[in-house]
């Protein structure tokens, strides 16, 4: 099924605009009609869910350009390719490990406030 921008914008959840800045950045290439017009197809849906995953687990945009560059070459670059998944993967995990234990002392903070509020009001309430 082919769709028009509008479409394609609606069905991604994204702006006519950030398409537009996606082909301008090279992270995307529409077809076009014989009238100039872009459509895109099931391809670019699939394509369009990998960048938006890949800009969740922050991979910088240069690095998204690298990935689309060497993808629009073919398989040729597939080694490539996974070696920067690869490489990405680790940078993701180490964020996680991080995030995780930030999270940590969060919840200990959360638990002294919590403990120290009890106090608190267990001993308002045995001085009434």
């Amino acid at each position: 099924m082919n769709y028009s921008i509008g479409e394609f914008a609606r069905l991604t959840n994204l702006s006519i605009d950030t398409l537009r800045y996606y082909e301008k950045e090279g992270l995307i290439a529409p077809e076009r009609k014989e009238n100039g017009r872009r459509f895109y197809c099931e391809k670019d849906v699939t394509w369009i869910a990998f960048i938006k995953r890949l800009k969740e687990t922050k991979m910088p945009i240069k690095e998204i350009q690298k990935y689309a560059k060497l993808r629009a070459i073919g398989d040729s670059t597939m080694t490539e390719r996974m070696e920067m998944l690869i490489k990405h993967r680790t940078d993701l995990q180490k964020e996680i490990i991080k995030a995780n234990e930030n999270l940590q002392k969060l919840n200990d903070k959360i638990d002294f406030y919590k403990s120290e509020i009890d106090k608190t009001n267990e001993f308002k309430f045995a001085c009434i």
